[in-house]
């Protein structure tokens, strides 16, 4: 009995590891397997082809598809990824990505600025919502107007909740 080995040369050694097949990575991503069908289309995605042209993912596999979830979530589109990703040179990355971040930080202003909204509606107790100063004061650069004469932005801030936590402002000393 003769023992064969055979040896692979085509493998390269980052590439060493387990591999993964689309399905294995579909559901470790929580993906359907188009997805990863459609980013390989679109170059984010080249995975190796074994027998019968079946996919393998490798780890580096892994992280490309973990990086493009997490840019798709900071509001990246499949076309930047792609531009991110597979760009060579750094000075174009970098310009990209601080194009991003730029776009990133304009977002997340806004939503604090939905956050603060919620927040001030959330301790509002008033029948009429749009009556209630501290909603009022968050409000108010929006429509041009200084906050309630009863509360200045300073005064603002809940300062007093009642025991069920709703709209208690204090302002000179009072609470309302």
């Amino acid at each position: 009995m003769t023992a064969i080995l055979r040896l692979n040369v085509d493998m390269k050694s980052s590439e060493a590891g387990p591999r993964l097949g689309i399905g294995d990575v579909a559901r470790r991503f929580g993906l359907a397997t188009h997805v990863l069908r459609h980013w390989e289309t679109m170059g984010l995605l080249a995975p190796v082809r074994a027998e019968g042209a079946r996919r393998h993912y490798s780890s580096a596999d892994l992280y490309r598809v973990a990086a493009i979830l997490h840019a798709k979530e900071a509001g990246f589109g499949l076309e930047d990824i792609r531009d991110m990703i597979t760009t060579r040179d750094p000075t174009s990355r970098q310009k990209l990505l601080q194009r991003r971040r730029a776009e990133l930080t304009r977002r997340i202003a806004k939503m604090q600025g939905s956050l603060e909204l919620i927040d001030a509606a959330l301790g509002c107790d008033h029948d009429d919502i749009a009556r209630c100063p501290r909603l009022q004061t968050v409000l108010a650069e929006r429509i041009g107007a200084e906050a309630p004469s009863a509360i200045r932005h300073d005064d603002a801030i809940p300062t007093v909740y009642d025991h069920i936590g709703t709209c208690a402002v204090r302002t000179g000393g009072a609470s309302r």
